[in-house]
């Protein structure tokens, strides 16, 4: 598994009908990252992404990242204000 990736990451999506748009990652198992938007993915039903279609953008989002680790609620609108810029700033939806 990467080493890099961790809840609360943001990723860009490398492969597949998403390919272009960022996600966070909500949790991790094998080889796989479970992946969301809060708007099309919502947290309740995140996408399975092979960790090989995902690149690492640097970004953490530290706030949600410790409610979900912590179990406390987090809704699809703080994941969707929180990345909504950084795919309008590349061009996705």
């Amino acid at each position: 598994m990467d080493d890099h990736l961790r809840i609360g990451c943001v990723v860009y999506s490398k492969m597949g009908r998403d390919s272009g748009k960022y996600y966070m990652v909500v949790s991790l198992a094998d080889q796989y990252a479970y992946i969301a938007d809060g708007n099309l993915r919502k947290l309740k039903n995140p996408k399975k992404k092979n960790i090989k279609h995902i690149k690492d953008s640097g970004i953490v989002l530290e706030t949600i990242a410790e409610k979900l680790i912590s179990g406390k609620k987090v809704f699809d609108t703080e994941l969707s204000s929180a990345i909504r810029e950084l795919n309008s700033n590349n061009g996705g939806n």
